[in-house]
């Protein structure tokens, strides 16, 4: 893999401030989904590989939470433009081991750095209080403390992001992090280890554990208790495997799990503005978001125009290896990935679906899926209960207000939901009545990392981004101070 800058490129885990290999010596394969052409061979932890850095990221503590919110900012800040120095050795890094176009990875790598800038600033404001107290002679304080030790098991379709949203205000606020990358993307963590070093972050601070062992390493870090706070993304499934086993230590939980997010396109909606934030939301990473259209509601009297020219959007749409130039859709990560998709879009289709564009994988390659769009898509197909996590978009036609709401909520999963119209007493009565935790009105592009990230029911709970994610990497801490006589 050619890297302007080939320190980037590295294939050990990094543990305690050095690049070390697995204590067994296994290792395991890094492919580029498109072709499955080898890129790396990557250290391959275990359980005990995994207590080590627990060890590391103990003895750390204590040096890095002591430094003032203004030194840890400044290392922070070191490290967010070194990520951006970089951009373009990240991206390319990105879109081989996970397929997405190249584009894409540049505006993630930017994103990610985002998060670093915010909180480089936001971890000086952990402020605490001075309340009013209940007797003369005494004095009530609160003070914000960093948890401790802080585990963030990541996934593979953000594989940067993911990794500077949980890590940045742990970082921020005085916590050190173990870094569970996924399986398919640990080299993108890697990268950002190595600037990390460079930045100057104390040895153990900062530590990556790549892993093909998932269930071991997780066990190690659910289960000790030095780890104080678990940060997970992924499926909800795993979230409450996570969530049962960190039980026994009573760990501090950020779990954003899974969804299955509605687009409401209402009567008066600016249709062209609502295909876009449609194809936005809908086919971006090839539809592997969690915030990705998984539901499209249309009433009835825009149906049809929208439904044309969201088929001649998608109809456009080029898919191919993500580092040639003009390529909006990649491969999907593995053959589980496009076999789930094939899977739900002939369920549909048995269930009643036409097939109005795509509906097969693309001759481009083997773990390609042409960009589909599916008509007379109802509630008993699978496609409506679980995200297909692809770039297929089912369309649904609803005639009230009260029926689509009823249908988007009728989900475990309350993770984005989005809508579009113009009458403002219907926009405040579908924002409050949507059962999401992100609620994006005439957009489809909702993340920032300004904003409160998460969701509510079965996507899980906890906030990342914003000044809200500050809060879940702090304990307070309430002094009440006596014996104050004059």
């Amino acid at each position: 893999m050619h890297l302007q800058y080939p320190a980037l490129f590295r294939q050990q885990a990094y543990i305690d401030g050095q690049w070390t290999t697995a204590s067994d010596g296994a290792t395991f394969r890094v492919t580029d989904p498109f072709n499955d052409e080898l890129l790396a061979e990557v250290a391959d932890l275990g359980a005990a590989d995994t207590e080590h850095t627990v060890d590391a990221a103990h003895n750390a503590f204590p040096a890095w939470s002591k430094r003032t919110a203004g030194e840890r900012s400044s290392v922070l800040r070191k490290w967010y433009e070194l990520i951006l120095q970089h951009q373009e050795d990240l991206a390319v890094l990105m879109t081989r081991e996970q397929g997405k176009p190249l584009a894409e990875s540049r505006g993630e790598v930017a994103y990610g750095a985002s998060f670093i800038e915010w909180f480089a600033e936001e971890g000086k404001r952990a402020y605490g209080d001075v309340i009013p107290s209940h007797r003369s002679d005494t004095r009530i304080l609160t003070l914000k403390q960093p948890v401790g030790v802080v585990a963030a098991i990541t996934p593979w379709n953000f594989p940067i992001a993911m990794i500077t949203r949980k890590v940045a205000p742990a970082l921020a606020v005085g916590c050190t992090v173990i870094i569970k990358p996924a399986e398919d993307t640990p080299l993108c963590a890697l990268a950002l280890a190595q600037l990390a070093e460079e930045a100057g972050f104390p040895a153990g601070v900062v530590n990556v554990v790549p892993s093909n062992q998932p269930a071991e390493v997780g066990e190690v870090l659910t289960g000790d208790r030095r780890v104080r706070k678990l940060s997970f993304t992924g499926s909800t499934a795993t979230g409450k495997k996570l969530m049962a086993q960190s039980a026994g230590t009573l760990k501090k939980l950020s779990l954003e799990l899974g969804g299955n997010a509605p687009f409401i396109v209402f009567d008066d909606a600016d249709l062209q503005g609502a295909v876009a934030g449609a194809m936005a939301s809908k086919y971006r990473n090839g539809g592997q978001t969690c915030v990705c259209v998984n539901r499209v509601y249309v009433q009835s009297g825009i149906y049809d125009r929208f439904v044309a020219a969201l088929g001649e959007a998608v109809a456009a749409l080029q898919v191919g290896v993500g580092t040639e130039k003009g390529t909006d859709v990649g491969p999907l990560i593995n053959d589980a990935a496009i076999e789930k998709v094939e899977r739900m879009v002939a369920d549909a289709v048995a269930k009643g679906a036409e097939v109005a564009i795509g509906g097969s994988r693309h001759e481009a390659g083997a773990r390609c899926y042409t960009p589909t769009l599916l008509l007379n898509a109802d509630a008993s197909m699978d496609i409506a209960q679980e995200e297909v996590f692809g770039p297929v978009a089912p369309v649904f036609r609803f005639e009230t207000e009260e029926e689509v709401i009823e249908l988007s909520n009728d989900t475990p999963y309350g993770l984005a939901a989005y809508f579009y119209g113009q009458d403002h007493a219907r926009i405040w009565r579908v924002a409050e009545a949507l059962e999401y935790g992100m609620v994006g009105i005439n957009t489809g592009m909702i993340s920032t990392a300004l904003a409160p990230f998460g969701g509510v029911k079965e996507s899980g709970f906890g906030r990342e981004g914003s000044k809200y994610g500050l809060e879940d990497y702090l304990v307070v801490k309430y002094l009440c101070w006596g014996g104050l006589r004059g």
